[in-house]
């Protein structure tokens, strides 16, 4: 072989995407001294999205100060790609789980209060082209404190204006974008969105995610009315009906206010990545692709970096290999089209030993050596499944 493309996600928990692809490469190299090896740093749309865009498109870092999902103020980051016309914000960053400690968790009170900051100061710095990932926040707010940061009002019944956090949902009566920035109506926003759950009900934002955010049952089944309130009041209002929105759900239902209220594109997070970052051009003339993340399982089909490199690969006609630390559902991933499957992490290995970084390190070397060991001549990529059309 004489080139492979690597595009590999995260292990979270354990070592970046740029971590696992460089053990990925030096063992190649290590093999096959000949074989030119192309690094591409990889995320979906949740942590791990600001950094490998900045990187992949040699933008920069900005600091600055906003609030968090408890509304106190604290550092914090967004970024601007090398053309200097996009701004690039991980709501993670401000508004996400790992911000809060477990005992914080509460999408009752958490607010994207500080999502909104962030987009208003690229705004103020001229920015009007946004790319937003969305994954691993701590709330389930609908995206209402976002767009009070950006000018919104929401008023209750009587008349009064309401405060943060997943509780004010079922009494906002009206949402007055009178004073909304103004250069947001000359402002596009694309949307990574990693999930394609509804607003409310049974796969909605609540009974699917809050729970992960420190809802309780009773928490859960509050929120999930509140949005149900808030969805008819879009409906009548904006003439939209938001549960029809794949997406909408995401981010406790912040896709759902960045399409209605924001005029947004959401768009698959790794399909958003791999168009920005050139993907179809890097892998041109490759003999393989290697992709994977810390755990394959039936989840992988739905739109994950997997299924989606996979996708772009199949395209091309080039055989993409899976690596993972565990597997599961391997007839679906085999299904999927994948020309082999190699875990990293032997069975009887505990998790919170393979999640150790100089473990994963070294399993990674050895599941890389064992692969190109056995490999067999490669069979041309398969047409694409049903499973990668989803992606």
């Amino acid at each position: 072989m004489k080139k492979i493309v690597l595009a590999i996600d995260s292990f979270k928990g354990c070592l970046t995407s740029e971590e696992v692809e460089q053990c990925v490469a030096e063992e190649i190299h290590r093999l096959h001294p000949q074989c030119q090896t192309v690094a591409i740093p990889i995320a979906d749309g949740g942590e791990g999205m600001l950094d490998t865009l900045i990187n992949a498109m040699q933008g920069q870092i900005i600091y600055t100060r906003a609030h968090d999902p408890l509304m106190r103020m604290r550092t914090t980051r967004y970024g601007i790609l090398g053309n200097q016309q996009t701004a690039v914000i991980e709501m993670a960053e401000i508004n996400g789980l790992t911000t809060l400690s477990p005992a914080e968790r509460n999408p009752m009170e958490t607010s994207t209060y500080g999502t909104g900051e962030l987009i208003k100061e690229a705004l103020k710095k001229g920015f009007r082209r946004f790319i937003i990932g969305i994954g691993g926040s701590a709330t389930n707010d609908a995206g209402m404190g976002m767009m009070q940061a950006l000018g919104a009002r929401l008023y209750d019944k009587e008349g009064n204006e309401l405060g943060q956090g997943g509780k004010i949902m079922k009494h906002i009566a009206r949402i007055d974008l009178d004073l909304l920035h103004p250069a947001l109506k000359k402002t596009s926003f694309t949307v990574a969105c990693d999930v394609q759950n509804p607003f409310y009900g049974p796969q909605g934002a609540a009974y699917v995610f809050a729970r992960q955010k420190g809802a309780t049952d009773e928490q859960i089944h509050l929120l999930d009315k509140g949005m149900q309130h808030l969805a008819r009041l879009i409906e009548q209002d904006f003439h939209i009906y938001i549960n029809k929105v794949k997406g909408a759900g995401a981010a406790g239902g912040l896709g759902g206010a960045f399409h209605v209220l924001l005029k947004s594109r959401l768009q698959s997070g790794i399909e958003l990545l791999l168009d920005t970052v050139g993907f179809d051009e890097q892998i041109k003339d490759a003999d393989l692709v290697i992709t994977g993340e810390g755990k394959a399982d039936r989840q992988t089909c739905e739109g994950k970096v997997p299924a989606g490199v996979l996708k772009r690969a199949t395209k091309a006609g080039i055989p993409t290999l899976l690596l993972a630390g565990k597997t599961e559902d391997r007839d679906l991933l085999e299904k999927m089209g994948f020309c082999q499957l190699i875990q990293i992490s032997p069975d009887s290995l505990p998790a919170e030993q393979a999640i150790q970084p100089d473990i994963a390190r070294e399993n990674i070397r050895k599941a890389t050596q064992c692969a190109f060991k056995t490999m067999q001549p490669l069979p041309p990529a398969p047409h694409v499944s049903g499973h990668q059309e989803q992606a």
